[in-house]
Parts: C-alpha cells; structure tokens; sequence
C-alpha cells in the first residue's frame, strides 16, 4: 500500500495526499498557477526558487519530459503539487515520465488531494508558508517554524555564475541580458531578431555592462521580493543616465522602476498562469498574458518622467512602465512566455527598433 504525505499550511490545516517524485521533507512559500499547459516551462521557471507549486490544472504529466522545452538547465521550486499525474505520458517528442524526472532532481511531488480546494485556501487567506512531510505534525512548533520562513539571495542563486555569449548569423545588434533568474526563451526571441547575446550574472556591475557597448540592455524576470535586491538597484540607477534602450520583464520591470523611486507591494496571492488579462493604456487594447509574480509597482509611486503603461484588468495593478525621458519600458507579464499567450510579442519588436534609433 503507498504510503501516505502531507501538506502542512502556516494556518494549521492539513492535506493528506500520495507521494511521487523524491521523498524527504520540505519547506516553502505555497503558490498556485493556473496554466492549462506548460508545466515543463513550469517546473524549470527560476523564478518558482523557494516555492512550492499548486497545478490548478488536474491532469498533470500527459506529454512527458522534453528536456527541449526547459527554461532553465534545472528546477529552482522546493515542491510540486498535483490533483493527478500521468505515469503513462504520450507524445512524439516525450523523453521520460514526470516522476523519474523529478526524483532525479531531488524535487518532492504530492498528488491526489483536492487541488481546488487548496487553491480557494490560499486566494481566500493569501500566500502563505507550508511543509510537505511524511508526518501530519501541525503543532504550535511546527506552524512557528513554517511561520519564520523566508525565501533569501534568491536572484544571486538561480543567475548565472559567469558571462556567456550566444552570436547568431548576420546580427545587427549586440544585448547585454542581466539575468536575474531568466527564461532561456527571452534569449531565444532575442537571438532570432538578429541579436548577439551576451548573459550576465546579477551581481555585474553597471561599469562592466557598459564596458561591452552593448546596443540594448535586457533585464529579466526573476524570483523573490524585489525590494532584497538594493546593490542591484543602485546599479541600474546607475545605467539609467546612460540612454542605452532598455528593456524589463517581471522582475527586471520592478528593480527599474525601484531604480526610479517607486515603491513595490506583495500582492495578496499574485498572479500566475496564462490567462492574465492586461489592458494597454495608450490603445485602450486587452491582451491575454502570462504572468508569474507576487508583488508589484505601486501604481502612483512612479515618477513624473515614467507612465503606467498596461494595467491587470482583474485587479488595476501595474501591468508596464514606459520612461518618458530615456529609450526604456518594461512590463511585469512574459511576452516572450511558452507555454502560453502569444499576443505581446510585438514588444520584443520595440526593443528592437529603440535600439535602431538609438543606432
């Protein structure tokens, strides 16, 4: 008979469930995501590092692994979470079964519990800490321990340790992309616009970038509270007054505008999935977006040289920037995303031709 696992929450309630992936016990910030597809893009998002993950989705596993499809060389979440789990996956390009791939990367699974209920928990509560164990021990020392913990060095641990450059045929521009947790595919739509990339680690210096003489700067997604992250902070305010075209996503977004005086809040149980509605500002348009993030720029924060440019339709909150007196915009959704909405990939294209008048 399988043995049972439990979710533990901070706020004491218990969820009894089956294992899969590796055993042992672990601890993490609880989050859900509600993608439909895409759980290998998931599961090797940086930016989940310190959290465990909830698939809104209850049939989880169907096409296998295919190791072509990571967004990172390996996962940076603490746990996954899932109604159910194919063990028999099928697909052309399937290259192994979820539970081998996550015993392999020492990643706990639980499935088998009622994912909508947890779901509804944590909208109705807000994000909260939680342990998975074999044990359903949810006593008063064990809610102050899951209580006490906090996701830290977040960025400096799922960067890169040292600069990489990735050419392309016939590039007409040079990127610096700093990485602070990215997605491989923010590269890939770079490189097929004709640039030479050229990665970096978080901890680079704003002199070092701009040694390269890059044509544009990319600031890339990333996990944790943005505010932690002050020695980068004060770099970009340094890259700012250089005019290079710029260009946030999620994180990178937030750190910009933090560079610029705005203040960030931790929304109460963030948005994730691929189904986000944001509305552009300047053409009254809506695009379906996807999202993973829990905090966000104050809408009136910014300064008067920046501009809200996209807000979320479910709830106001600040969806991108544009800088009104330097070639720089950034949005807190994923253009670049896959698996997911395609629709705002055109502002890969702005980037491209800011770098152009800047040439």
């Amino acid at each position: 008979m399988e043995k049972a696992r439990y979710l533990i929450l901070e706020n004491g309630r218990i969820f009894k469930g089956r294992p899969f992936g590796a055993d042992g016990e672990v601890t993490g910030e609880i989050v859900f995501t509600t993608s439909m597809t895409g759980y290998l893009e998931t599961l090797t998002d940086p930016s989940f590092y310190g959290q465990i993950v909830v698939q809104t989705f209850p049939l989880i596993g169907n096409y296998g692994v295919i190791p072509t499809d990571f967004e990172s060389k390996a996962p940076a979440l603490k746990a996954y979470i899932v109604r159910d789990w194919c063990h028999e996956p099928s697909n052309f390009r399937c290259e192994g079964d979820l539970d081998t791939f996550l015993k392999a990367q020492g990643i706990m699974g639980l499935y088998d519990i009622d994912t909508r209920e947890l779901t509804k928990i944590i909208r109705e509560y807000g994000v909260m800490n939680a342990r998975i164990s074999d044990s359903p021990d949810n006593s008063e020392e064990v809610l102050q321990e899951l209580r006490a913990y906090r996701i830290v060095d977040s960025v400096n641990t799922v960067s890169c340790d040292e600069t990489e450059s990735f050419p392309t045929k016939n590039a007409r521009f040079k990127v610096v992309l700093w990485d602070f947790g990215a997605k491989q595919n923010i590269r890939r739509e770079l490189t097929k616009r004709g640039c030479n990339v050229v990665v970096v680690p978080a901890g680079t210096k704003a002199e070092e970038i701009l040694a390269l003489k890059p044509d544009g700067i990319m600031l890339t997604n990333g996990p944790g509270d943005p505010v932690d992250n002050q020695d980068i902070i004060q770099e970009l305010a340094k890259l700012f007054g250089a005019k290079v075209p710029t260009f946030g996503i999620c994180l990178g977004h937030q750190l910009l505008a933090l560079s610029q005086g705005a203040k960030s809040t931790k929304l109460k149980y963030g948005h994730r999935g691929a189904n986000q509605p944001v509305k552009e500002l300047a053409t009254d348009r809506i695009f379906v977006t996807s999202q993973n993030h829990g905090y966000a720029i104050v809408n009136d924060s910014l300064p008067k040289t920046a501009k809200v440019s996209f807000i979320n339709l479910n709830d106001g909150t600040c969806e991108g920037v544009d800088y009104l007196d330097m070639p720089v915009f950034s949005v807190q959704f994923h253009p670049e995303a896959c698996g997911g909405p395609l629709d705002t990939r055109f502002l890969f294209d702005k980037f491209i031709s800011l770098m152009e008048g800047a040439k």
